[in-house]
């Protein structure tokens, strides 16, 4: 049997991704044969005899391309009517998604949502039988608890593992919370083992996964609040993994005694990536954001304090509802002294069944286009004054293979995130997944270039 994922949205709906793709590379049922070949995963979706799309549903344009991506399956499911299409993830578990889906798609065999990844065979098996539409988005507790097979990515010197599932905070522009459920923290021991796992194929580096990874262990039965950091300190001493990364923090919850454990463990990256959204006190009151511009800047100035060396990047939003122009300088104020290496700007779009999304004083399109350009104007100049200073520098780079750009070019990482292409000369070895010293020799906003050191 063979398989294809597609995949929309954030670095969690990919390692879901992964785990649907360990779950379907373990299937079995009555309809296959004994002795049959292994299931695979193919990446010609017309060879497929199962399509899985993992859907996002962030943003309504993100819905909107992922619906006429649904109804593009059509043609697979007219070519080979015994081809079972599932839908699954963020948009599956959204209030009214079924009725939406199955108007632009009727020819969808299986809904299922975010809680429910590991009932994927049984859906499977339960439609073959009976040939009749299932749709599931029964919020059922324990995926915290679950150890569920995760299919090796192609990179395999690079892993991500989930530590905490859900999140409390309910911003007022998030539909997150809606989708994902509160917030359920996983075992260390479950989190040790699969980190382990990842290791033993030859993984290098590990991504640590979660909505909000600074609220670890809050929901543990001793109530404690440094979780998170004792997570890094176990994760620091299996063998094998030389880089740590997490994926997000949120700034209400961090707290300044986790800079002192990062200083000190040297697998753990020096890059924090810290999610601002507005510069502008009113603005982050009315997203609901739980902290004020002093208290970030407080958190900026201990990371450069006790390591000055880290990147620190972060998300802004462009025209939230009621964003008066006042407001919005004071934003670019902000940014401004914040200087942050690089930030990932979005347009404020509204999400139907958020608090924001009720409000009557929407900026227009044009206002937030507007106030978008002035905002990367400043942050580009800031990104390309902060690569600048890596000129001359050597850095230590895990290569993750050719350019996509250019096959002749190499490209990689360093510890604080900064993506480094190098020239290739004619002739060399397989430098993927190596770590390479590097010299930087120019810096553009985006990205370094550089060579290898002999």
């Amino acid at each position: 049997m063979k398989y294809y994922v597609k995949t929309f949205g954030c670095q969690m709906n990919e390692h879901d991704s992964q785990i649907l793709a360990g779950i379907l590379d373990n299937y079995t049922d009555e309809v296959m044969e004994v002795g049959s070949e292994k299931n695979e995963l193919t990446e010609d979706i017309w060879q497929a005899d199962i399509i899985v799309v993992n859907t996002c549903c962030i943003r309504e344009s993100a819905e909107t391309k992922i619906l006429g991506y649904l109804g593009s399956l059509k043609k697979y499911k007219t070519a080979n009517p015994n081809v079972i299409l599932v839908v699954c993830g963020c948009m599956a578990q959204e209030s009214g998604a079924k009725e939406r889906i199955k108007k632009r798609a009727p020819h969808i065999d299986i809904i299922f949502g975010t809680f429910n990844l590991p009932k994927l065979q049984d859906y499977i098996r339960e439609y073959r039988h009976y040939r009749q539409f299932i749709y599931d988005v029964t919020e059922t507790p324990g995926l915290e608890k679950a150890v569920l097979p995760v299919h090796q990515d192609i990179q395999a010197f690079k892993g991500k593992v989930n530590i905490i599932y859900g999140c409390n905070n309910f911003c007022a522009y998030c539909i997150v919370p809606y989708v994902r459920g509160r917030e359920r923290s996983r075992s260390i021991a479950h989190i040790l083992d699969e980190v382990k796992a990842i290791a033993a194929a030859g993984g290098k580096e590990v991504m640590l996964l979660g909505q909000n990874v600074n609220s670890y262990g809050k929901d543990f039965s001793d109530g404690g609040c440094h979780h998170f950091a004792t997570l890094l300190e176990e994760v620091s001493k299996v063998e094998g993994i030389e880089r740590i990364r997490y994926m997000s923090a949120h700034p209400k919850d961090f707290y300044v005694e986790l800079i002192d454990t990062i200083a000190a463990l040297p697998k753990v990256c020096k890059h924090f990536h810290l999610p601002l959204q507005s510069g502008c006190n009113q603005t982050l009151k009315d997203m609901n954001r739980g902290y004020t511009t002093e208290q970030y800047w407080h958190i900026l100035e201990a990371i450069r304090k006790k390591i000055p060396e880290s990147s620190i990047t972060t998300d802004m939003i462009v025209g939230f509802p009621g964003e008066s122009e006042s407001d919005f300088q004071e934003t670019l104020a902000f940014v401004d002294n914040c200087a942050f290496d690089d930030a990932y700007t979005f347009l404020y779009s509204p999400r139907t069944g958020t608090a924001a999304a009720k409000r009557e004083d929407q900026l227009p399109e044009e206002i937030k286009n507007q106030r978008l350009q002035q905002l990367l104007e400043i942050q580009n100049k800031h990104s390309l004054a902060n690569n600048q200073k890596l000129v001359g520098k050597e850095q230590l780079v895990l290569v993750e293979g050719k350019s996509k750009n250019n096959q002749s070019v190499w490209t990689g990482r360093t510890d604080t995130n900064k993506i480094v292409n190098i020239p290739a000369a004619i002739g060399e070895i397989d430098y993927t997944g190596m770590f390479m010293p590097v010299k930087i020799t120019t810096a553009k906003t985006w990205y370094l270039t550089g060579e290898f050191i002999r």
